[in-house]
């Protein structure tokens, strides 16, 4: 449940949000930027309008691209596996188990072409059933497939592109054993496929084959095998039997009739169900049973039976997948619900066993499918692990089928006792004795027992002993002595097993073969007291313990090679193999048949690969599914060596004691270093002379590698040797690819294990990555939660991975981003941290925050007056507990901040938060803070004590390092604040320490400083003191005298943020939740360092809670924005105050958002002007946030009116991440686009200044040019007019030639005034005056410009005349640009010139400068500057 919540919340993804444009934010005219939060994958929601939640009741499948970037391409059905993939022509194959994939309807494979991202089935007649493998034969260009399907091959069959077709395989098919092909490869030189998984193949020739024979204590049926025929049925006697809705003919009405039929099916030996229902079948014994499998028989009676059925285990009511074999085919099949039943009437019974042993205590069969009017059965039988015998004598009853039951025999007193097995309905007894203490073993109670075992084969014999927890007799339990004879000829074991288990234990007391001497053989196990027994008892006594014996059946077969385990079938004039098979492509052999016996002109030199192995294996028919065999993986090595991979344990040959992994080379089979590995494995990838082995193991077989190779592997083919890399995963690997230098592992893990006890690892769900040359575990680039089944090469620049997925990202990133400037259509660029943060360890220990008893007197203390330091009792205002922080499970950063190394020059990015981590060559972990180079991404830590606790505020201030949060450090007084110098490597503990109140810790939520005020930090949060200075929630601290002062009058409660406004950053403004010293609850303040006082920003009912995050709008105080939570806790709210009062905005925020940061950030383009945020800029709103509208994002863009979701992450577990904090290298920036306005300036701003000058010098020339040209082409034009008015005979001049330049230099002078002053270059008489009688006398003289001859004149006469009016500036201008100078809010202007309603020319009356200035929308932007005066 709690998954399916976590989908819920996760990807509740945007259905109402349609964005035509997405805000492009300038993250450039910041600096370097940093995204931080407790996040492991992120995607930026740029023109998203919708997305799809995952299930992982599907497998979805990605392509990930060269950055590790994900991308969604479909989802099969539920119930669906995509376990292979592969590339021919640009086309990608994709099998597994499905009946759809996106909106295809595709049957177990599917091709995708990713030029037009379309899926498209194969054919009409393709594999029937599961496809485990896929090979794309770019030489023939065919598809070949292998898997668990009859049709169009046996488990292997062709795909033909071109003809666009299926056909079988060239040899048929491969069949035997599991007759399952899980591996299709090629050699190195492309000339022969090889084939391997679970099957047999056979050739003529001297050897051993499989035993073919069936029990012969069990009537034949072709829907048996030698092995599931040899598993002795559970009397189900005393067991509750039910079958409804049931027929009410009275001959085939009882059930019961069915469990052993006394005769042929007809009445009172089969049963029906009622007609045109679905019957249901309840098996019930009360008490756990060992089950393998069922057994049922089909009734043939006129108008009834079974068709199709399915079957329940109880009490886990989990419906279960069957193997059986195929009556027609003799393949081994797998089915679920419904599976098929036979109906033939030839076949006596089907057996249909488990994927292993179950202990229950019953099923439920569903009779879902039948023919004519009603389902109906003749026999229904459950099959146990092998053979069995209870102590309790109502449990061994007769088995259907044997000639007696198994038996029992005891001397001495033993007794009934029941325990308490914690289910309803469910009993447990067992037989106990008491001994007195000091009983020898020939004396002592002994119990023997005589499991009836119907056919001879390996088997482990198993003693079940209970735990004493249930039955309350611990103290009481001692050890035993236990003899096994396994029959004749075989020796006896003997063993000596203690009973004072804890729980319910299965000890092995014997595995090899068991040889019945006769149809009725029983087999003997008798325990008694041990000779040494342990324990001290109870009042004076023991007790012994007698519950059951289990046979589970491994394999089977006729003979044995005394005793040794081993047993083999014989079929004279035959050799075969096991699970690996070759066929050389240039193979034409007409009457090939691996499902039979092939010709010997087929045997390859390589086939001697599966016989090895089918000899080594003991010779097995792979049909034992408790423990199943198969070789899933091979490699070729170019020297010819062969690695095989998979699931066996050779008991003889050449590689005798290798397991799961082993080497053909030299025409033989060997043993790897230390035996191979003690776990399957179930994937190799080559890369040079490194062979990298992913499974489910742990360490090599003989335990050389002290469990370091979880998961996954490296082994050196070159000197034989071993690695680990890391201490691997916490679970198996599925896949493994190789792709820029890195090795994918796929799998069903959740974390790359520390290499430290002190680290807890990295948090990695089901895909991680190992960089080859680093040699270490790097981000994978995406971001996925969920158990994959596939990962693999498709294209140099593409891989697909597939798998059960409930989370998904684009963007892995380990709590933080480094953000840059990118394109409208990509957005930002992005790049996520390049090292690994892991989580805390476990065993961490909690932080202690240690208090001194007494205050040191010598402490520094303010310049206030102490009796300033003492408050008198009053009855005070209860303030509202702040809103929770966003949750930051481990690793999560919480804070960062930039730094320049002056002796390196390379800004290093410092961050803060929840996460422990390794410096490479250190074996101890660090916590809480670290150093990052985005270069080089390499990680380091802080010297000399580390941090215990988290980070949650950073501040730098020349090469001082000031740290928040709340955390002590070991040895110091420190806790919450703490000093670190950056240039000495040093801890400044001289700073006095803060103090919590009784009931609260110290929490330093900000670490800030005012540039108004260059040696005061301000430090806000939760704390009573600081030092022995009474200094609630917010203090000054003087870095140049080194004390704490307290700012005004103070305040309490706890804060939250801190933000500055007006001239200089001199006001200071505080949220949280908050009272003023006169009690005045407000929790918005503002602290003015000028007059050193408090105000409250509104009164406490405008705003409807404690505020968590507080942001000014490029400081103007009068434009300032909030976030927070009610005071009941059951809404958020975002509000505005525009220097009056507060106003409620972003109403569609809903209960569960916590805010954790607001601040305001540039933009590139421009929004719609509003009267709340200017167009150039939007409010960004980070946390934890959930809106009616979008749904749940991380981080959103405010414009004034509505959210843009920008940010959505997730927790490593899937879960909703958070945004914490952006964070960025510069203090302050320009919100002005200079780029839009003012072209000069963008090319000062982003080019070279070499380039700027060349290419100043370029425009300046060509503009001299085309005014030189205008200029001649004016004067010959004039000339021509001359010309034309002397011939009209015209004698009076023309009144504007007395204004007329006459030479070249005054054209140019009069057409660049032209440029200037946007007017006419030649003005006649009757303008001019015009132009004088409209003359503003409240404006400036302007007439210096109309007479200038160039435009210096034009300037000089302007600053000489100084005719101006007073005003003053409704924005502030930061003035950060080169020749800029910052104007504030309020401060005195003399305008110059504002004729232009788009410029303005103004003096600053203290600088004396002349500064032309755009107006935008009431926006006030400088273009250019003149000179000074």
């Amino acid at each position: 449940m709690l998954m399916t919540s976590y989908r819920v919340l996760v990807f509740s993804l945007f259905s109402n949000v349609a964005l035509a444009t997405f805000p492009l934010i300038d993250f450039d005219r910041m600096g370097t930027v940093g995204l931080a939060g407790a996040f492991a994958g992120l995607d930026l929601l740029q023109n998203t309008s919708s997305s799809l939640p995952f299930d992982p009741a599907t497998s979805t499948i990605f392509s990930r691209n060269v950055d590790g970037a994900l991308t969604r391409l479909a989802s099969t059905n539920i119930g669906g596996r995509i376990l292979a993939s592969c590339n021919l022509k640009d086309v990608i194959y994709v099998t597994g188990s499905f009946s759809s994939i996106g909106t295809t309807a595709a049957s177990n494979v599917a091709s995708f072409t990713p030029s037009s991202g379309s899926w498209a089935p194969l054919g009409s007649n393709g594999p029937n059933g599961e496809v485990h493998s896929v090979f794309c034969d770019t030489r023939d260009n065919k598809v070949w497939v292998g898997g668990t399907f009859s049709s169009p091959g046996s488990n292997v069959a062709v795909w033909d592109p071109k003809a666009e077709a299926w056909s079988r395989p060239p040899f048929v098919g491969l069949s035997g054993a599991q007759a399952k092909v899980l591996s299709i490869t090629t050699n190195t030189s492309d000339s022969s496929i090889f084939f391997a998984g679970s099957f047999i193949t056979t050739f003529p020739g001297d050897g051993t084959a499989l035993n073919g024979t069936n029990n012969p204590n069990v009537p034949f049926s072709q829907g048996a095998t030698p092995f599931s025929s040899s598993l002795v049925p559970i009397p189900l006697e005393n067991a509750q039997v039910d079958g409804s809705p049931s027929t009410s003919d009275p001959q085939f009405n009882n059930i019961r009739n069915i469990l052993c039929p006394s005769g042929a099916d007809g009445a009172g030996n089969s049963w029906f169900a009622a007609d045109s229902f679905t019957a249901f079948i309840t098996v019930r014994t009360f008490s756990f049973i060992s089950v393998n499998g069922v057994r049922l028989g089909n009734t043939f009676q006129s108008g009834h039976g079974t068709s199709g059925f399915s079957v329940t285990t109880i009490p886990d009511n989990k419906v279960q997948t069957l193997h059986y074999r195929d009556p027609v085919t003799g393949q081994t099949q797998s089915c679920s619900d419904p599976c098929p039943l036979s109906a033939d009437s030839s076949l006596l019974y089907q057996d249909f066993l488990f994927d292993s042993t179950q202990s229950i205590t019953g099923v439920q069969i569903k009779l879902s499918e039948f023919t004519g009017t009603a389902a109906g059965l003749h026999i229904l039988q459950l099959l146990s692990s092998g053979a069995f015998a209870s102590s309790v004598e109502s449990n061994n009853d007769m088995s259907c089928f044997a000639p007696n039951p198994s038996n029992t025999t005891r001397t001495g007193d033993w007794v009934v006792k029941l325990a308490n097995t914690h289910i309803a309905g469910t009993t447990q007894n067992v037989l106990v004795a008491e001994v007195d203490v000091g009983t020898s073993t020939a004396n002592s109670p002994t119990f023997t027992w005589m499991p009836y075992v119907s056919a001879s084969g390996n088997y482990d014999i198993n003693l079940l002993v209970p735990g004493c927890t249930n039955f309350q007799d611990c103290s009481s339990r001692t050890s035993v002595k236990v003899t096994v004879f396994p029959g004749e000829g075989l020796q006896p074991i003997v063993a000596t097993i203690s009973q004072q288990n804890d729980d319910d234990a299965t000890i092995l007391l014997y595995s090899g073969p068991i040889l019945p001497s006769s149809p009725d053989f029983v087999a003997t196990i008798t325990m008694t007291l041990a000779d040494n027994p342990v324990g001290s008892g109870q009042n004076g006594k023991y007790e012994i313990v007698a519950d059951r014996v289990q046979l589970a059946l491994k394999s089977v077969g006729t003979s044995a090679s005394n005793g040794s385990g081993s047993t083999s079938g014989s079929a004279q004039g035959t050799n075969s193999g096991f699970g690996f098979f070759e066929w050389p492509r240039s193979f034409t052999i007409a009457d090939a048949d691996a499902t039979k016996t092939l010709p010997n002109s087929t045997l390859t030199a390589l086939d001697v690969i599966g016989m090895d192995m089918f000899k080594g294996a003991g010779g097995s028919d792979g049909l034992s599914f408790a423990n199943p065999s198969a070789i899933t993986t091979v490699a070729h090595h170019p020297s010819g060596s062969i690695y095989l991979g998979g699931n066996f344990t050779l008991s003889s040959g050449p590689a005798s004691g290798s397991a799961n992994l082993v080497v053909f080379k030299g025409g033989v089979l060997s043993s790897l270093s230390s035996n191979g590995l003690n776990g399957p494995v179930t994937c190799l990838l080559l890369n040079g002379d490194q062979l990298f082995v992913g499974g489910g193991f742990s360490d090599t077989l003989s335990g050389s590698m002290g469990g370091k190779l979880k998961g996954i592997a490296l082994y050196n083919i070159e000197n034989g040797s071993w690695s680990s890399l890391g201490a691997g995963l916490n679970g198996p690997v599925n896949a493994l690819s190789l792709a820029n230098g890195q090795v994918l592992a796929a799998g069903n893990f959740t974390q790359v294990l520390a290499m430290s006890a002190s680290s807890g690892g990295v948090p990695t769900t089901g895909l991680a990555a190992w960089d080859i040359k680093k040699g270490t575990w790097v981000n994978s680039g995406g971001f996925v939660v969920g158990s994959l089944t596939h990962v693999g090469n498709e294209t140099s620049s593409m891989q697909l991975m597939a798998g059960h997925v409930t989370a998904a990202r684009k963007i892995g990133a380990n709590g933080m981003i480094m953000l840059k400037n990118g394109d409208s259509k990509t957005g930002p660029a992005i790049t996520p941290l390049g090292a690994q943060l892991d989580v805390l360890p476990e065993s961490a220990s909690p932080i202690v925050v240690r208090r001194r008893s007494s205050i040191n007197s010598s402490a520094c203390m303010s310049h206030l007056l102490r009796s300033k330091l003492f408050f008198r009792q009053s009855t005070i205002t209860q303030l509202s507990p702040l809103p929770a922080s966003v949750p930051a499970p481990a690793p999560a950063v919480l804070a960062g901040a930039f730094w320049t190394n002056s002796s390196s020059s390379v800004e290093v990015a410092i961050i803060g938060g929840n996460f422990s981590f390794l410096v490479p060559g250190s074996s101890t972990a660090s916590e809480a803070i670290a150093l990052y180079n985005p270069i080089s991404a390499t990680i380091q830590r802080l010297q000399g004590p580390q941090l215990n606790g988290t980070v949650r505020s950073l501040l730098v201030d020349g090469n001082l390092l000031y740290i928040g949060g709340e955390f002590t450090i070991p040895g110091t007084d420190t806790n919450g604040l703490a000093i670190f110098d950056l240039s000495t490597q040093e801890w400044d503990t001289s700073v006095p320490a803060l103090r919590g109140s009784t009931n609260l810790p110290v929490i330093v939520r900000s670490v800030s400083k005012s540039s108004s005020r260059e040696h005061t930090i301000i430090v806000a949060g939760t704390f009573s003191q600081a030092g022995a200075l009474h200094c609630q929630s917010v203090c000054a601290y003087d870095t140049s005298n080194r004390q704490w002062n307290i700012l005004g009058s103070g305040i309490r409660g706890e804060v939250a943020s801190i933000a500055y406004g007006g001239e200089n950053q001199d006001i200071l403004v505080a949220s949280g939740s908050i009272a003023l010293s006169d009690d005045t609850v407000s929790n918005v303040v503002g602290y003015s360092f000028s007059n050193n006082t408090w105000a409250a920003l509104g009164t406490v009912e405008e705003l409807p809670g404690p505020v968590s995050a507080i942001e000014v709008n490029n400081g103007n105080v009068s434009s300032v924005f909030a976030a927070g939570r009610s005071t009941n806790g059951s809404s958020s709210f975002l509000s505005f105050w525009n220097g009056v009062k507060w106003t409620t905005l972003g109403s569609s925020l809903q209960g569960g958002t916590i805010v954790s940061q607001l601040t305001m950030v540039p933009l590139q383009d421009t929004h719609s002007a509003n009267g709340v945020i200017e167009p150039d800029r939007l409010l960004m709103v980070s946390g934890l946030l959930f809106d009616s509208k979008f749904g749940n994002a991380s981080s959103a863009l405010f414009d004034g009116r509505n959210f843009i979701p920008f940010v959505q992450t997730s927790s490593a577990s899937g879960s909703p991440g958070a945004v914490t904090s952006l964070f960025r290298s510069f203090s302050s920036f320009s919100f002005s686009q200079r780029r839009r306005y003012c072209s000069a300036e963008v090319v000062i701003d982003f080019l070279a200044v070499g380039v700027v000058i060349l290419i100043s010098i370029a425009i300046a020339a060509g503009v001299v040019f085309l005014i030189a040209l205008i200029g001649i082409l004016w004067t010959l034009l004039s000339r021509h007019d001359d010309k034309l008015a002397k011939l009209d005979g015209g004698e009076e001049e023309d009144d504007s030639t007395h204004y007329r330049p006459s030479s070249l230099l005054e054209h140019i002078n009069a057409a660049t005034r032209t440029t200037i002053l946007g007017t006419r270059p030649f003005t006649t008489e009757k303008e001019e005056k015009i132009n004088h009688d409209n003359h503003d006398p409240f404006g400036p003289d302007t007439s210096d410009y109309i007479r200038a001859e160039t435009p210096s004149d034009a300037i000089g006469g302007l600053l000489a005349e100084e005719t101006s009016r007073p005003a003053h500036a409704r924005y502030s201008f930061d003035g950060a640009g080169e020749g800029e100078l910052p104007i504030s809010a309020g401060a005195e202007l003399e305008v110059l010139d504002d004729r232009d309603p788009a410029y303005v020319v103004f003096l600053i009356s203290r600088f004396r400068h002349v500064d032309l200035y755009h107006l935008d929308g009431g926006m006030l932007e400088m273009c250019t500057q003149a000179k000074k005066v």
